[in-house]
């Protein structure tokens, strides 16, 4: 009889707690699948250093005109939230993200240059004068549920003299860029101060995008890799 409790007592033994939380560590993460909502190689850049590969890219293309009178802040939260809303309803069950980055002097959104009188024009009207840079981000969970971030970034430029402005035009880097400059790029050595999210600048504020995947549940162990539906 002692042996035969002996032996049940070791039977038992195999359903111990650190078995128990063996086997739990050992199931698999569920599947999550990860959407950018632009085709901009920057904030796909910005992305993989802190470890995110989109499964897939997927520009929104909407009319990001600005409206009457419309502020640059709320211009900037209005069309990331067109963005991540027009794309989620294409990708069902994923994360989406989207953003919008907006230059701004006073209340005048400056346009993204892509002709040399547009840049000239920028460069001239930021020549040494402070604007603010706004980077709306909006994030779509798989249950449709959007998560908002609004930062601002404020950039002093130096006086620029027409040799760098000449310059800095024939780089070419201001082409497609809100308010003709990359400041990632040659434009560094024109910003004489920066006070805010320099990634934000660039076209992604990361701790505040890090805040919302975190929040939203998002997996940064499983961050996904690029498939072939991706395309810039």
């Amino acid at each position: 009889m002692a042996k035969s409790a002996q032996a049940r007592l070791d039977d038992r033994s195999s359903d111990a707690p650190g078995d128990a939380s063996a086997r739990v560590a050992a199931a698999p993460r569920p599947a999550q699948r990860f959407v950018l909502a632009s085709a901009s190689p920057r904030r796909l850049a910005l992305l993989a250093q802190i470890g995110v590969v989109p499964d897939a890219v997927d520009a929104a293309d909407i009319d990001e005109s600005a409206r009457k009178r419309e502020l640059p802040a709320v211009h900037a939260a209005r069309l990331a939230d067109a963005k991540a809303t027009r794309v989620a309803a294409r990708h069902a069950g994923a994360f989406v993200l989207a953003a919008d980055t907006v230059v701004a002097v006073g209340r005048r959104i400056l346009p993204k240059a892509e002709d040399e009188a547009t840049a000239r024009a920028c460069l001239a009207l930021l020549s040494g004068r402070r604007h603010r840079v706004f980077g709306g981000v909006v994030l779509i969970d798989p249950a449709g549920r959007a998560r908002r971030r609004l930062v601002r970034s404020d950039v002093l430029v130096k006086p620029l003299s027409a040799e760098e402005v000449a310059a800095y035009i024939a780089s070419g880097e201001w082409r497609g860029k809100a308010g003709g400059y990359a400041i990632q790029g040659r434009a560094a050595m024109l910003v004489r101060a920066l006070h805010g999210s320099y990634s934000n600048v660039v076209g992604l504020p990361l701790f505040e995008t890090a805040a919302l995947l975190r929040g939203a549940g998002f997996d940064f162990a499983v961050a996904g890799t690029l498939t072939g539906e991706a395309a810039l």
